[in-house]
């Protein structure tokens, strides 16, 4: 006679695993306030990166830096659908995220130019930002190595009962990495709130992903461990909300983690120093001209009657007056004392 355990067992092993088929989200129908709110975020990730690129050619900025130019409908197409309970943590390619969560563009500039007033008190840099009052816990920069992270503060949200969610994002680059399928394991296990997105611009550093995963479907990556998954257009930020609006209903209804594939590309180079010779000017064309995720929306505002070309230039003047500000306050904010060397690096618990 069987036991009540297999039983059990037997009757799991012939319900069909959600992974097997890919999770389509459903349309939403956007407010015009929505997509102006939209355009307004992109447009500010979009000035600002800008200006970033080039205060890092004179000079004001050092170090590393990855501009997220191309990309900004990901990050505001899944923060516009966030509750204030639920967390982001991020790699290297973070100044986006940054501004999405609600950090203040002038903190986020003086950190890139190492200066007091940077959110790490001019120690971090591009790549280590912090905030815990915005619920953001990084830029990391080694590759994959925030995947492990964030799926322990989705275990702190479980742990707390908080109805909390982290969004954890990284890109194709780090998709091949072990403590990412370690991290899937857990989750999947202890069924974390936790919603892995990966942001495939095609390249990983400088090889494309065709050339770097045998697999090039990432979103399917979750199937050995019952992870469903989905793959938004990730340079329409209408698609983007609407699948992250999906994926966190079925976060938060206790069902375990997700998988979001976001279909993107970045205009600039890995970093700063890279003269992106691996792919073609055509190519980076092709893709501004089609599909540019502010391009694409501001066509949608306008042909809806939403906003008028008066008022976009409006915003664009009102985003480059707080991008010049947070340029200002960056270059005359006092760099770090020396004490801080001995500052923030233990805690007494």
């Amino acid at each position: 006679m069987a036991t009540a355990a297999q039983s059990a067992r037997a009757k799991s092993a012939k319900r069909p695993t959600k992974s097997r088929r890919q999770q389509k989200s459903s349309p939403v129908d956007h407010s015009a306030e929505e997509l102006l709110t939209f355009y307004r975020e992109m447009l500010k990730i979009r000035r600002f990166e800008e200006k970033a690129g080039q205060m890092y050619g004179m000079g004001l900025i050092g170090g590393f830096c990855h501009l997220y130019i191309g990309q900004e409908a990901v990050v505001v197409g899944m923060q516009a659908a966030l509750e204030p309970q639920d967390t982001v943590i991020t790699t290297y390619r973070d100044h986006g995220h940054m501004l999405a969560c609600g950090m203040e563009p002038r903190g986020v500039m003086a950190e890139l130019t190492g200066r007091i007033g940077g959110y790490s008190r001019g120690k971090g840099g591009s790549m280590h930002m912090f905030s815990k009052e915005k619920n953001f816990y990084g830029g990391h920069g080694i590759v994959g190595a925030n995947v492990p992270l964030g799926t322990g503060i989705a275990f702190s949200h479980k742990y707390r009962q908080d109805d909390g969610v982290c969004l954890t994002y990284f890109g194709d680059g780090a998709v091949n990495q072990g403590q990412v399928y370690e991290s899937f394991n857990i989750a999947a296990l202890w069924q974390l709130p936790v919603i892995y997105v990966i942001e495939n611009n095609r390249y990983g550093m400088g090889t494309s992903v065709e050339r770097a995963s045998a697999g090039t479907q990432l979103w399917q990556r979750g199937q050995a461990y019952g992870i469903p998954g989905e793959q938004p257009d990730g340079m329409d930020v209408r698609a983007v909300n609407a699948a992250a609006r999906s994926a966190l209903a079925h976060v938060r209804g206790g069902n375990g983690p997700f998988i979001l594939e976001m279909q993107t590309y970045r205009y600039r180079g890995h970093s700063m120093s890279d003269p992106a010779k691996y792919r073609t000017k055509e190519e980076v064309q092709k893709i501004r001209t089609e599909k540019d995720p502010l391009d694409t929306l501001k066509t949608i505002l306008l042909e809806r009657g939403d906003a008028s070309e008066d008022d976009l230039k409006a915003f664009d003047r009102e985003v480059r007056d707080v991008v010049n500000e947070a340029a200002e306050y960056a270059q005359t904010s006092p760099e770090p004392d020396p004490s801080e060397l001995y500052t923030d690096i233990l805690i007494e618990a």
